[in-house]
């Protein structure tokens, strides 16, 4: 997902953690029964985790697509972007607000999570080719020390993070980001025009992070480096 230019007089601001009230949520009228079913077998953001991992990480090999909860579970894959909108629709369902984190990167290839709160603590969901880049437990006391779990995960021969953005998915109003057919691109654009917030860590966590990855990556071209001291904080 590539960045955009801020437009911030067009946001509707939400807070992260609420059920905006004059929102209309489907009902189980709306969804398939297959899609209820699996609805209602995932009630919680690790049930759901477990979910987009098991299924296959869609690569695009036939063009760029941004499939809605209902076209991920008839195409039966999911990128990023994707995997967070099939967490939104689901954990909403079970009181959980549609919050999306937009992480920001120096190559311009960023990660989208759906974000969650639990005791007064900050998770998330997420799904990615890379095993350091899923979700998180709800331990985060802000949402910026959730996104910087990610810094050392997220180097690779171009990736750092810079930056991130906070939306929800309210603020589309009655834009169908759930149950439409088409690509919901407006969720993509909506996520690259919101004001994101600088990251700054040292140069030297980078450049060590850096050549640990490509010295990884030597000798395992094929793999997702797992060799990270927080995975105790991975929501698997």
């Amino acid at each position: 997902m590539k960045r955009g230019s801020p437009q911030r007089n067009l946001i509707r601001r939400t807070a992260p953690d609420r059920i905006a009230a004059d929102v209309s949520i489907p009902s189980r009228r709306d969804f398939t029964a297959g899609e209820w079913k699996l609805i209602q077998t995932h009630r919680t953001p690790e049930r759901v985790q477990r979910y987009l991992r098991s299924i296959p990480y869609n690569r695009e090999r036939e063009g760029t697509t941004c499939f809605s909860f209902r076209r991920v579970l008839a195409e039966n894959r999911a990128h990023c972007l994707e995997g967070a909108l099939v967490a939104a629709v689901i954990l909403e369902q079970h009181g959980y607000p549609p919050t999306l984190v937009s992480i920001e990167s120096q190559d311009k290839l960023d990660h989208v999570l759906l974000l969650f709160k639990r005791n007064g603590r900050w998770g998330s969901v997420a799904r990615s080719r890379d095993i350091g880049l899923h979700g998180r437990k709800p331990v985060f006391r802000t949402v910026r020390d959730l996104v910087l779990s990610y810094f050392d995960m997220y180097i690779d021969k171009t990736g750092r993070i810079t930056g991130y953005g906070v939306a929800s998915l309210y603020e589309l109003g009655d834009y169908d980001w759930r149950l439409s057919e088409r690509n919901v691109r407006k969720v993509e654009h909506h996520l690259q025009e919101i004001p994101h917030i600088a990251i700054r860590a040292s140069d030297a966590r980078y450049e060590k992070c850096l050549r640990r990855y490509l010295e990884f990556h030597r000798e395992n071209p094929d793999s997702s480096p797992d060799y990270f001291s927080n995975r105790n904080l991975w929501l698997l």
